[in-house]
C-alpha cells in the first residue's frame, strides 16, 4: 500500500476547504488518551502551547519551550488517527525571523509528524507566514488576544471592544490570510468585529470569544470539562469533572487508610497445588 493511500487525517486542505461550510469544531490535547477522546468528535486537535498554564502552573505561556511542544505533540499524535493535529509553535521559537521560524516548525513536523503549526501575531508575521507555506508547511494563523504578548498587552482583556480599534486587527486577519495561512484564530474579540472579519477574509475563521459566525471554535479542554478553577468569559463549561475526581480520591484515600482497598477481588490469590 502506498504512502498515499494510507492517509487517513484530516489536511489543512481539507480544513481550508470548510470555509463557509459546515463549522469547524477544534479543541486542545496534550495526551495520548485525551487525543484518542478528542479524535472521534473533532476536525482539528490542537497541542496548545496553554499546556503551560493546565500541564505546569505557569501563569502564562511565555516559559513554554519547543521541546515540551514537541513531547506532548507526540503524545497527541499516538493517540488520535484521524483529526488533523496542530502544534503551537511556543514564544521565542520563531520571532527573531524567519529562518529561525522555519528551522522550529520543521523540529516539529519532523519529530511531531503534525499536520500544521500554529502562531500568533498578524501583520508583523505574515512574512513568515509566506515563508513557511511556500515552502511545504501549513500554517494557522493566530490574531485578536494573543497569549503569548502578554507580557506588552498588560492583561488578557478582550480586543477591539471600540470600533475606532477594529482596523489593526482587521489589517492582522487580511494579512495572515494573503501570506497563505490555511485558516486563522481569532481569539477574545467583540462578537461584531468576529463576524466582520470571517466575513472578509477568504480561510476559515477559529473563534474563540469571537463569534458564532466564525466558521469553527476552539476551547482549552480542560476549561470546557471543568478542571480549570478559573475560566475566561467565552468558555462555556460541558462538564464539572473536577469535583467527581476530588471526590473519588477522597474515597481512595480513605479505604486505603481504613484498609478497605485493596480488598479480596484486587490480590492476586495462590494456586491449587497440583494433585
Amino acid at each position: 500500500m502506498s504512502v498515499q493511500s494510507a492517509v487517513k487525517r484530516k489536511t489543512a486542505p481539507d480544513i481550508r476547504a470548510r470555509k463557509g461550510g459546515e463549522p469547524v469544531v477544534m479543541l486542545t490535547s496534550y495526551h495520548a488518551h485525551t487525543a484518542a477522546l478528542v479524535d472521534r468528535h473533532c476536525d482539528v486537535i490542537l497541542v496548545g502551547d496553554s499546556l503551560g498554564n493546565v500541564m505546569h502552573g505557569f501563569e502564562t505561556t511565555v516559559p513554554v519551550t519547543l521541546e515540551m511542544m514537541i513531547l506532548q505533540g507526540r503524545a497527541v499524535m499516538r493517540g488520535s488517527h484521524h483529526a488533523l493535529v496542530v502544534v503551537d509553535m511556543p514564544f521565542g521559537s520563531y520571532e527573531a525571523s524567519k529562518e529561525q521560524a522555519f528551522h522550529s516548525a520543521v523540529r516539529i513536523m519532523k519529530e511531531t509528524q503534525c499536520g500544521a503549526v500554529k502562531l500568533e501575531g498578524g501583520v508583523r508575521m505574515a512574512e513568515t507566514v509566506s515563508f513557511l507555506a511556500g515552502r511545504g508547511i501549513p500554517v494557522m494563523g493566530h490574531i485578536g488576544l494573543t497569549p503569548q504578548s502578554i507580557n506588552t498587552l498588560g492583561s488578557f482583556r478582550a480586543q477591539g471592544r471600540e470600533e475606532a480599534n477594529w482596523g489593526p486587527i482587521e489589517d492582522d486577519a487580511r494579512a495572515i490570510a494573503e501570506a497563505g495561512a490555511f485558516s486563522v484564530v481569532i481569539e477574545a474579540v467583540a462578537e461584531p468585529l468576529g463576524r466582520r472579519i470571517t466575513g472578509q477574509v477568504p480561510i476559515p475563521t477559529i473563534g474563540i470569544g469571537a463569534s458564532a459566525a466564525c466558521d469553527g471554535q476552539v476551547l482549552v479542554l480542560e476549561d470546557m470539562l471543568g478542571l480549570s478553577p478559573r475560566v475566561p468569559k467565552f468558555v462555556k463549561r460541558y462538564g464539572n469533572l473536577g469535583p467527581g475526581i476530588e471526590a473519588a480520591i477522597a474515597d481512595y484515600a480513605k479505604e486505603v487508610r481504613s484498609r478497605a482497598f485493596p480488598g479480596p477481588d484486587h490480590v492476586y490469590p495462590m494456586r491449587p497445588k497440583a494433585k
